[in-house]
């Protein structure tokens, strides 16, 4: 057994959990939001979470396990870097697995390693989801024209059709697509404190019908999507780009996007002046 106090994690942790998790992202990059607030009671807690301390006081692991509005469980742990390799992850696992109802069964990562993935797999645990997380300095941004015969439009109630239209025609092909209705599509962006509504826009072509679509959120490029008939014209390319200057009028120092690891795009950001910024990931068990 490590040497480690371990407690129920509270309201007075948040700072505590807020330097681990910037610790982690440090050394293994991923999902940057992670050190925030509402994210760190989100995994630590909204349910059951555990600490770590050392003989120093310093919370050096951290876990929560959490349930969705199913009834799923999710775990999800933090090791400080510098604590790693002493066992620390296999009592979290324990005690997830414990809290969890005796079987983990689903681990959210968004700041994952090498380490983790090869952990997680002595578990019995595969990965069944990852994406990257890039980030734009903006110091540097491209200027890509939009293709003719296309004009854009700002979010409103009038284009929100048009938006959640090219939402479902850009993404239907993709695995697991959710089809998610107009009104609940819609209620996720407008419920996010950070939608930049006046920044996104939706591209229709002279008979009004979508082509692509961009949404922005805070300083990410939240969705952007292709419909199939207008790819491999630089619509995508555009959007970013436009994107990427929007973000910076508005006091943006960088841009962040996620894009999964299967999705060809990934090569069109890192060509736009994106780099890979760490992963971000979920996994479960073996069928």
């Amino acid at each position: 057994m490590s040497q480690v106090a371990w407690a129920p994690l509270t309201e007075e942790d948040l700072p505590a959990l807020r330097e681990l998790a910037l610790a982690c992202l440090r050394a293994d990059g991923g999902l940057p939001i992670l050190a925030e607030e509402p994210m760190l009671r989100r995994y630590f807690l909204a349910g059951e979470g555990i600490g770590g301390r050392d003989e120093t006081g310093d919370l050096v692991a951290a876990a929560g396990v959490t349930r969705d509005r199913s009834g799923q469980r999710s775990a999800s742990g933090l090791v400080r870097p510098s604590a790693r390799h002493r066992g620390l992850g296999t009592e979290l696992a324990a005690w997830c697995s414990e809290h969890a109802g005796g079987t983990l069964l689903r681990v959210a990562v968004e700041t994952t390693s090498p380490e983790t993935e090869a952990f997680l797999h002595r578990l019995g645990l595969v990965r069944t989801f990852a994406e990257h997380v890039m980030r734009h300095d903006l110091l540097d941004v491209p200027r890509i024209r939009r293709p003719q015969g296309l004009r854009s439009l700002p979010w409103d109630e009038e284009s929100a059709p048009l938006f959640h239209e090219a939402y479902r025609q850009s993404f239907a092909e993709r695995p697991g697509f959710p089809d998610t209705p107009f009104g609940e599509w819609v209620r996720d962006l407008t419920d996010d404190p950070g939608f930049r509504p006046d920044r996104s826009r939706v591209v229709v072509d002279g008979e009004g019908r979508p082509a692509g679509f961009v949404t922005l959120s805070d300083c990410w490029v939240d969705q952007v999507g292709v419909v199939p008939q207008w790819r491999g014209r630089g619509l995508g390319a555009h959007l970013v780009a436009r994107s990427l200057r929007a973000l910076r009028r508005v006091g943006c120092g960088e841009a962040w996007l996620a894009v999964n690891v299967d999705n060809p795009a990934h090569a069109l950001y890192l060509r736009l002046g994106f780099v890979d910024a760490g992963l971000r990931a979920r996994y479960g068990q073996v069928a």
